[in-house]
């Protein structure tokens, strides 16, 4: 027998995986540290590209992540070795369209559990780096700890620049101004309020539609197009966002916070409950590039189409070709909220699953 698969008791095998659920923020997070089938490759970014078309790993994923398992929203991450001894581990991450190339959210997971685990050892009281490979590069969870427990955890993200700004997009409420992004997965940034629509949950089903018509219509353009690795290429996601109002911040009088609330619309209709950790550092990005926030300076607090939060911060500059890119730390936290054996019977007619949406 292979890895994960049992005898029942009439001699049937079974296939068995084991997970761990988190939420970040409301997000879904299913980890899978023993993962059943192969997952082959030089690096993580080489892995991401195999498995996108390998069977037994596609078939692993449909199953984790389509009903009766999971939900046509489930999120989740395979645990795999890192590109060297530089950082503690890899991972692939996943939804119910396939394999995504960045995920802050998941990323901030993915510390909490390190420490959970002891798979990297914490203090009791003060801060320790979890160093992950994922497919856009080398990302760090800064985990904060207090008397013992996990308080926040800071994903600290690949570095993020704006593509093009006001790229006008038709849809079936309109035309609107487009701003593409890259923050570790390409983003198209919209002004939802543009559209006539609020962020929040009594709008959610026209959020997705309207989300799927710009990600179409940009991918369509081409110009999501990955300056060093075309394996990133490609319009990952539409956030559509909506001003809170700025506000001065009292614990600091030499820094402001932006608030505003968005939804994050990704792959094919899918919707993230979080603020979204790469697309709040898209949303960065932008920001600095508006001259709302930089190094030193304003917060931008990002709050959640179900009202959680994330706090996002400047904390450096480099550039990307010929792009000044910003380095963005967004602060969330996540909680584990289940230990899984998932069984799948050979004769289950309904492997790997299906999903309503």
């Amino acid at each position: 027998m292979t890895p994960g698969q049992k005898p029942r008791a009439d001699g049937v095998i079974t296939q068995t995986v084991a997970a761990t659920d988190y939420h970040t923020a409301g997000e879904p997070f299913r980890i899978v540290a023993d993962v059943p089938v192969p997952l082959p490759g030089d690096s993580v970014a080489d892995r991401r590209a195999r498995a996108l078309t390998s069977t037994d790993a596609q078939e692993l994923r449909r199953t984790l992540c389509s009903e009766p398992r999971g939900h046509a929203d489930m999120y989740g991450g395979f645990i795999v070795p890192p590109d060297d001894d530089g950082a503690h581990l890899g991972v692939l991450f996943w939804h119910k369209d396939g394999f995504s190339t960045a995920c802050g959210h998941g990323t901030i997971a993915l510390g909490a559990w390190a420490v959970d685990t002891g798979l990297v050892p914490a203090p009791v009281d003060g801060v320790v780096e979890v160093v992950v490979d994922v497919p856009s590069g080398r990302v760090t969870a800064r985990v904060h700890r207090e008397g013992g427990r996990t308080v926040a955890v800071d994903f600290v993200n690949v570095p993020s620049y704006v593509v093009a700004r006001d790229l006008p997009v038709r849809t079936s409420r309109g035309i609107t101004a487009v701003t593409l992004v890259y923050g570790g997965a390409f983003y198209a940034s919209v002004d939802a309020t543009s559209l006539g629509l609020p962020v929040d949950p009594a709008s959610y089903r026209d959020l997705i539609a309207v989300g799927r018509e710009v990600k179409r219509a940009l991918d369509a353009d081409g110009l999501a197009v990955h300056p060093t690795d075309p394996r990133l290429s490609g319009v990952y996601g539409t956030i559509l966002h909506e001003e809170l109002g700025d506000a001065s911040d009292p614990s600091d009088d030499h820094r402001g916070t932006v608030r505003q609330r968005n939804v994050t619309v990704f792959a094919d209709g899918q919707v993230d409950r979080s603020p979204c950790g790469s697309g709040t550092a898209a949303r960065l990005a932008v920001l600095a590039d508006d001259g709302r926030v930089g190094v030193g300076g304003a917060t931008l607090l990002h709050e959640s189409i179900v009202g959680s939060t994330f706090t996002g911060t400047v904390v450096g500059t480099t550039r990307v070709g010929d792009s000044l890119a910003v380095i963005s730390q967004v602060t969330g936290m996540a909680y584990r909220t289940g230990e899984h054996l998932f069984v799948v019977d050979p004769a289950d007619p309904l492997v790997p699953g299906f999903v309503l949406r």
